[in-house]
C-alpha cells in the first residue's frame, strides 16, 4: 500500500508535502473513507503549522483533519501505518522546505521502517514495508500479519459498499452507519423573498444609496443594489417500516438520521399509521437514535397503508408548509395493503405541493423488476425520480436524486 509514498518518491520533483498528502487522501478514499480536497488541504496546513516530530503527533493531526466520525478511525490508522510509519522525516521536511536533517523522534513514536523499492502498482496499493533491521524473523512475521489484516479490512470495506442492505448482518449495519453518515447531501437551492446587499442586482437599495450620498454632498454618486437570498430547499423523508421492508428499515433509518442532523430535514415513519421521527433522530449517536425511533413507532413491522399515511402527512403537515416546495423522499417497496385509489389521490396532491418527489424502492435492483404491484402502479406517474438505494453505492443515487 505504501509503495507510492516511499522516501524516493518524496525526494523527487513531485515529492513535496502536497503530493504526499494528496496520495494519502487518495488511499483513504479508496479504503472507504470519503476524503474531500479541502480536508487534505487542512491536513497539509496543520502539518506546516504544528510541525509534528513524532508519528503519534502526525496520526492525531490526520484524525482531526481527515475523518468525521469515530467509526472511520480504524481504517485511517490502518492506512496511516502503511503510509507514514517511519517517514515522519519526509513529511516534516516537506513542511519546512529545508534540507533533510534528523527530526529527533521522541520516545513513544513507532520504530522507523524503510519501504521496498520499485514502481507502485496501478491501483496505488503496494507491498508491506520491510523492516530495515532485517534478521529478526518474528518482526517480519508480524509485518506480514499486519499487512494481511489491513488488506482484509480494506477488501471487506469494498465488499460492504456494494452489499445489499437486506443481506447485511448486525455488525455490518453498524459499520454502514458511519459510511452512510458521511454521505454528502446537497439539497437544491431556491430564491427567497428576502433580499440582501449585493454588488449587482435588479433592485436598488434606496436606504444604502441615500446613506452613501451623504458622503458626497447629497449627490448619489454610487447606486446600491440588493438581490434575493438563495436558501436550501427543505428535505422530507418518509420511510416504510412495515414487515415487507423489515430487512432494509434499519439501514434507511441511518440515512434519515444523517439527513436530520446534516440538513435539519423532516423524517417520518409509517406502517399502518404515520409517526414523526424528527425529534428522536436528532441525537448525535446513530444507535441511540435508532433505538428511540423504533420505540416511537408502535406499528413497526406491521401492515402497510401507504395512501393513508400520505393522507395523514398532507393533512397534518403539508398544510403547514412542510411539503410545499420541498424535496420529498418516499422509501417503500410499494406494497399497499389499503385502497390503491387512495394512494393515487394522495400522490397527486403531493406532486402539486412538492418541488421533487423521489421514490426509493430496494426491489428495483433486480434486472427483471417490473412495477406490477398496485401501489407502485398508482404512485409512479407522480414520481420524478425512481431509484433502488439497496446498497451503499446505490445510496449515492439517492443523494444525487435529492440534489437533482
Amino acid at each position: 500500500m505504501a509503495g507510492g509514498l516511499s522516501r524516493t518518491a518524496t525526494e523527487g520533483p513531485g515529492g513535496d508535502l502536497a503530493g504526499v498528502c494528496a496520495r494519502f487522501g487518495a488511499l483513504l478514499d479508496a479504503a472507504g473513507v470519503p476524503t474531500a480536497p479541502d480536508r487534505v488541504a487542512r491536513f497539509a496546513g496543520a502539518i506546516v503549522d504544528l510541525r509534528p516530530t513524532t508519528t503519534d503527533e502526525l496520526r492525531w493531526i490526520a484524525r482531526i483533519t481527515l475523518i468525521g466520525s469515530r467509526a472511520q478511525r480504524s481504517v485511517l490508522d490502518a492506512v496511516f501505518d502503511e503510509v507514514f510509519l517511519g517517514h515522519i522525516d519526509d513529511v516534516t521536511r516537506g513542511a519546512s522546505h529545508a534540507p533533510l536533517i534528523p527530526s529527533g523522534i521522541e520516545p513513544g513514536s513507532r520504530p522507523s521502517r524503510s519501504k521496498t523499492s520499485g514502481p507502485p502498482p496501478a491501483n496505488g496499493l503496494g507491498p508491506r514495508a520491510v523492516p530495515a533491521h532485517e534478521g529478526s524473523g518474528s518482526d517480519e512475521g508480524d509485518g506480514d500479519r499486519a499487512s494481511e489484516s489491513v488488506e482484509m479490512t480494506l477488501s471487506a470495506e469494498e465488499r460492504l459498499r456494494a452489499k445489499d442492505f437486506g443481506s447485511c448482518s448486525s455488525d455490518e449495519l453498524v459499520q454502514l452507519a458511519g459510511m452512510i453518515g458521511d454521505l454528502t447531501l446537497h439539497p437544491p437551492l431556491r430564491r427567497s423573498h428576502r433580499r440582501r446587499a449585493a454588488h449587482r442586482g435588479s433592485h436598488h437599495d434606496l436606504r444604502r444609496t441615500i446613506r452613501a450620498a451623504r458622503r458626497s454632498g447629497g449627490d448619489p454618486v454610487r447606486l446600491a443594489f440588493k438581490a434575493r437570498v438563495k436558501r436550501a430547499r427543505r428535505v422530507v423523508l418518509i420511510a416504510d417500516v412495515s414487515g415487507s421492508m423489515e430487512r432494509y428499515s434499519r439501514a434507511y433509518l441511518y440515512l434519515l438520521h444523517a439527513a436530520v442532523r446534516a440538513l435539519t430535514a423532516e423524517a417520518f415513519l409509517f406502517s399502518t399509521r404515520l409517526t414523526r421521527a424528527t425529534p428522536v433522530l436528532r441525537h448525535y449517536s446513530p444507535e441511540v437514535a435508532m433505538h428511540r425511533a423504533t420505540a416511537a413507532a408502535p406499528d413497526w413491522s406491521g401492515g402497510t397503508r401507504i395512501g393513508a399515511a400520505l393522507a395523514e402527512f398532507l393533512d397534518g403537515w403539508g398544510r403547514r408548509g412542510v411539503a410545499r416546495g420541498s424535496v420529498v423522499v418516499i422509501i417503500s417497496d410499494g406494497w399497499e395493503g389499503g385502497d390503491a385509489a387512495v394512494l393515487e389521490e394522495q400522490m397527486a396532491r403531493l406532486s402539486r405541493l412538492a418541488y421533487r418527489v423521489v421514490w426509493v424502492n430496494p426491489r428495483k435492483q433486480r434486472a427483471d423488476y417490473e412495477p406490477l404491484v398496485a401501489g407502485m402502479v398508482a404512485a409512479l406517474p407522480y414520481v420524478d425520480v425512481f431509484v433502488s438505494g439497496h446498497s451503499y453505492e446505490a445510496m449515492r443515487e439517492v443523494a444525487v436524486a435529492i440534489a437533482g
